[in-house]
């Protein structure tokens, strides 16, 4: 009886030790959820100009953390003339970055510069923000590579935005290649999402996978493919992560609210 006694205190002792090795499953995760979008200023395939139901389907998705492409500031009538990164911001109650790669002086004086380029809205505070431009060939429109950096839970993870050039496969290359010498070998937890106008199996692609995971390839089901809106036949936007980031699901919502399809997908940040 003493024996069993005392073989009951010692595991009685025992387990809350095991318990505390345990992982606090109570404890929130760091699981965070992304969206990369090419908006094209707000223009759906139907060719209605609407802000709003974009900003929907990202209230829909749950993403924590945007990247937008083709986002106007003050551009022309096209959008309005709307400050767009802004209108999202404040729609959304967001944190945003803006990456101006194409930067206009205002037609009339004393109104603001005309800008065109990729923003980065996120719930968490965006610690700092940069944009690089990227190689550009005489004929070719300026592109950069955003890159914000946002504490998730305690953890920091480096989230960059680009949208590499759509009619020139060496020029896209050259800037595939200088993205992953801008983000470089750094331990730091880094999401790269964004229009990328290229294939899987391109070399610029390839490029960039060499050095980060693709998401779809990893978690999505399907083709992935993101383009056009109403009928979808390529994937050219993506989201790739390196090891830190561990995917848990992708998907590609549909909506009319512009001619590419977004990308959603959610991740455990280590």
């Amino acid at each position: 009886m003493r024996r069993g006694l005392v073989v009951l205190v010692a595991l009685l002792m025992v387990i809350p030790t095991m318990a505390a090795a345990q992982p606090d499953r109570g404890r929130p995760g760091r699981d965070v959820t992304v969206m990369t979008y090419n908006i094209h200023h707000g223009a759906g395939i139907d060719g209605v100009l609407d802000l709003e139901r974009i900003a929907a389907l990202i209230e829909q998705s749950g993403a924590d953390v945007v990247g937008l492409q083709e986002v106007d500031r003050h551009w022309s009538e096209r959008s309005n003339w709307v400050d767009q990164p802004a209108w999202f911001a404040k729609r959304l109650k967001m944190h945003y970055g803006y990456a101006a790669n194409l930067d206009l002086p205002p037609l009339n004086p004393g109104e603001p510069r005309r800008q065109y380029g990729t923003a980065i809205l996120s719930k968490y505070p965006i610690k700092d923000f940069t944009n690089t431009l990227l190689p550009l060939y005489p004929t070719g429109e300026q592109r950069g590579l955003a890159v914000a950096t946002v504490k998730i839970r305690g953890a920091e993870l480096r989230f960059a935005n680009t949208h590499l050039t759509s009619n020139n496969n060496a020029e896209r290359l050259e800037q595939a290649k200088k993205v992953v010498e801008l983000l470089g070998e750094s331990r730091k937890a880094t999401l790269l999402v964004g229009d990328l106008n290229a294939r899987p199996d391109a070399p610029e692609i390839k490029t960039l996978t060499a050095v980060l995971d693709d998401t779809w390839a990893e978690v999505g089901v399907g083709p992935g493919y993101t383009i056009e809106a109403d009928n979808p036949t390529a994937r050219i936007d993506y989201q790739l992560h390196s090891s830190q980031l561990v995917p848990l699901k992708a998907a590609v919502p549909v909506s009319l609210a512009s001619d590419h399809l977004p990308v959603v997908a959610s991740f455990t940040l280590r």
